[in-house]
């Protein structure tokens, strides 16, 4: 397996990739290309992906880890330049109406209508249970919260504002023979639940976890029960893990974990 970052808040050290909030990665596999979100921008999605030599329409599944702007905001301009339909897996509720009061209020969500990318050869196969969509991948599906998670943001309904458990968080899990690769696009499931789930899912021990793993602003006990409980071989965190979130955790595992930026390349 071969997974490069293609949209990170750091850009890395390589000339003329440019860093912006959000996640996308592309994971090879078995002669399979897999797109894992599409981060914020479109511009920015499409220019690292012409830096780096990835062919648009090479893409064979687009994997959407849940509906924040930050992980789908550049799915048009990605659908728009390719030249052929893409079946794109996630979940069932990944549209929903998903509002942020912090700083001020606005939407976070999709910014885009499920017909609107349609429109544009998006075919989806929405689905809340794990399942192999083609071999040796497979959707996480709805993720088990057995501890705590890290939802955030609102859903209104009838008017009213309730708390978004953000039930569409899923995971891509790949399965590496000996083990299994897990990439999460924010971690709002909790990286423990993912993990845990990752392994009853796949039957295997999970080698790699890599992605955003939302523990930005955690307080000190969460990340000393990650340190302590995490049974992944290889932790590679970016995006909303924060940096002194990472830098606690570094300093706790020391080479178990790394970070992310525009570029890098992971291979299992």
């Amino acid at each position: 397996m071969k997974l490069t970052v293609i949209y990170e808040n750091h850009a890395g050290f390589r000339k003329g990739l440019l860093g912006a909030h959000g996640f996308s990665a592309l994971i090879e596999h078995g002669g399979t290309r897999v797109l894992v979100d599409t981060g914020t921008d479109g511009s920015v999605l499409l220019h690292n992906m012409g830096e780096l030599g990835i062919d648009v329409d090479g893409i064979d599944f687009l994997f959407i880890t849940h509906g924040h702007y930050d992980h789908t905001g550049g799915m048009k301009a990605f659908l728009e330049a390719r030249t052929k339909p893409l079946k794109v897996i996630g979940h069932p509720e990944i549209f929903r109406n998903r509002i942020a009061l912090k700083p001020k209020r606005r939407d976070i969500g999709i910014p885009f209508s499920r017909e609107e990318l349609e429109g544009l050869g998006a075919e989806f196969v929405l689905r809340k249970e794990p399942f192999e969509f083609t071999p040796g991948f497979w959707s996480s599906g709805e993720i088990l919260r057995r501890t705590w998670d890290r939802a955030v943001g609102y859903v209104e309904r009838d008017g009213k504002l309730e708390r978004d458990s953000v039930p569409d968080d899923m995971a891509l899990i790949i399965d590496l023979g000996d083990g299994a690769a897990v990439v999460t696009g924010c971690g709002h499931s909790g990286v423990l639940n993912i993990a845990w789930h990752a392994e009853d899912v796949s039957g295997k021990p999970v080698r790699a976890l890599i992605g955003g793993l939302h523990l930005n602003g955690a307080k000190r006990e969460i990340l000393d029960e990650v340190a302590e409980r995490i049974e992944a071989e290889r932790l590679y965190a970016g995006h909303c893990t924060g940096i002194d979130s990472y830098a606690y955790l570094k300093a706790m595992l020391g080479e178990r974990i790394e970070p992310l930026h525009v570029g890098k390349t992971i291979e299992l």
